[in-house]
């Protein structure tokens, strides 16, 4: 396994080798950690599995909340096939792997999407380095979004699809999850997984989990389907998540994706257009990042 930021103690590059704005926050003297401001509100997004669009309901869901005035910050976290970028045609200058080599600092890596308004942290793609990174290395990306996120007020964790254990550790670090499930058996299985393994993560020091139903036939279909997970979550878990929207069925967002758009830009009153903003609404409203 190739380890490009662990502790010193755990054999990797010595602490002493990184410039001070990249080293683990563990390594930092006392009054550094104490002056660093109060972190914006994490939000991971996770899904389970593939192809129900969570990367494309991240990027929309940056672009609604930058809409609604709010700074936002959208972390590629899938350390194996990251696509945030590719969605959008950007070609950033730096991504994550730079990060964890401690060749930018993380707050410097993230660029900002001017037309969207928010700010991207790109992942690599097909990157072996990045898809098997150790805990103590996901913990230490963990802290310095924490660092980085002071100069936001929101910052979304685009996960990758699966249950991985770097993708449950950074599940776990965030402050809110937001599962995105479509109608399909196998998605509602996978999201109920999710579920289950972020309440053993967690436990119940963990917000109730926010679900976001995507690509339904319509909005009843959708608060049905999420019955259904609702019902398996409450009756073996003990928990109750709660349905923050349903996006519908469109195929606006085919287009958008395909010609690398941002949907509320290229069809602003298409259907899933309004769904998507009526999330961000749901979201902003609920309190949580208020």
């Amino acid at each position: 396994m190739i380890r490009h930021a662990p502790s010193a103690a755990s054999g990797g590059h010595p602490a002493e080798a990184r410039p001070a704005s990249t080293r683990p926050a563990s390594t930092r003297p006392a009054s550094t950690r104490a002056a660093v401001a109060p972190p914006a509100r994490i939000v991971a997004i996770a899904s389970g599995k593939g192809g129900v669009g969570k990367t494309w309901f991240a990027i929309t869901l940056s672009h609604a909340l930058a809409r609604a005035g709010r700074r936002v910050l959208l972390f590629d976290g899938d350390f194996g096939l990251a696509n945030v970028d590719i969605q959008l045609g950007l070609t950033p200058p730096h991504d994550l792997a730079k990060v964890i080599a401690g060749r930018v600092g993380l707050r410097d890596a993230a660029m900002p999407h001017a037309e969207g308004g928010f700010a991207i942290l790109a992942g690599r793609s097909g990157s072996g380095l990045l898809s098997s990174l150790d805990a103590a290395t996901v913990d230490w990306i963990t802290a310095s979004l924490r660092e980085a996120a002071a100069g936001y007020d929101i910052v979304l964790l685009d996960l990758g699809a699966g249950l991985e254990p770097p993708v449950r550790r950074l599940a776990a670090g965030a402050d809110a999850l937001l599962v995105v499930a479509t109608e399909e058996p196998t998605s509602l299985t996978d999201a109920y997984a999710v579920l289950k393994l972020h309440a053993a993560d967690r436990g119940d020091t963990a917000p109730a989990p926010r679900v976001v139903i995507n690509q339904a036939a319509n909005r009843a279909a959708g608060e049905r389907t999420f019955a259904t997970l609702q019902r398996a979550s409450e009756t073996f878990l003990g928990r109750t998540p709660r349905l923050l929207g349903v996006v519908r069925r469109d195929d606006h967002v085919r287009d958008a994706i395909r010609r690398q758009s941002l949907l509320l830009t290229r069809h602003p009153s298409c259907a899933a257009a309004e769904d998507v903003e009526q999330v961000a609404r749901a979201l902003l409203a609920g309190g949580a990042l208020a």
